[in-house]
């Protein structure tokens, strides 16, 4: 029996996946129904300069990123001993400082996330059993890893073109949802899209990372100047 076959016939008698992509989209649709209209334009804006120009800015970049996960595990950390404000105050200064010295180890790490979030997104667009998501995602952590590794420059441009499609897309869907929400009668097109088009999430990643891909592939070839 080819492998395929038997991965369908593992997925379909498994009564619970072991992961769930409900709760993601439940984070993304309570941000996009939180912003006001001021906050979605400043996200895209945001976004535009991370897609396009997150190269000259990566350093910064990469120390915001890792100070925040150094805020949120500090903050976890915290919580046990009863300071959870003293925890992130040390967990910010910890990964954020460690990610200055250790600069293209930490770029290559989040070059191999990116790919990693990238290549599940493929995986769930594909209507692929989401049970066997990991190995979706561990493809493009690899994948990744081993480019940033090769090379340096693609790693920048993979998360910040990420960083910043995420952005941008987080912005345009709260806008498209307020646009709605003064409707008469009031629609939930874009929810009834991100909820029910397995597509539609990974469709707009996926192309906006590309865009910024290409776009700082060709400034960062006609700049003389940038550094890694």
């Amino acid at each position: 029996m080819e492998p395929l076959t038997i991965l369908a016939q593992a997925a379909g008698s498994s009564s619970e996946p072991v992961l769930r992509v409900q709760p993601v989209l439940d984070s993304l649709w309570g941000q996009v129904t939180t912003l006001s209209w001021l906050q979605a334009i400043i996200a895209i804006s945001f976004g535009v300069v991370y897609l396009l120009y997150g190269w000259r800015i990566f350093k910064v970049l990469v120390v915001i990123c890792f100070g925040l996960v150094g805020v949120f595990a500090g903050i976890n950390i915290g919580a046990r001993f009863g300071s959870e404000i003293l925890g992130g105050i040390l967990g910010l200064v910890a990964l954020g400082g460690l990610s200055i010295p250790l600069m293209r180890w930490a770029v290559s790490l989040l070059g191999a996330v990116s790919g990693g979030i990238l290549t599940s997104g493929i995986w769930y667009a594909c209507g692929l059993p989401e049970r066997y998501m990991p190995a979706g995602a561990l493809i493009g952590i690899i994948a990744g890893g081993m480019i940033s590794f090769i090379v340096f420059r693609i790693a920048v441009m993979l998360f910040t073109s990420l960083g910043g499609g995420t952005l941008i897309v987080t912005g345009v869907l709260s806008l498209l949802y307020h646009y709605e929400r003064v409707q008469e009668p009031p629609t939930e097109t874009m929810k009834a899209m991100l909820y029910n088009h397995q597509w539609f999430l990974p469709v707009l990643l996926l192309a906006s990372t590309l865009i910024g891909m290409m776009s700082q592939s060709k400034f960062v070839k006609d700049s003389k100047t940038w550094k890694v």
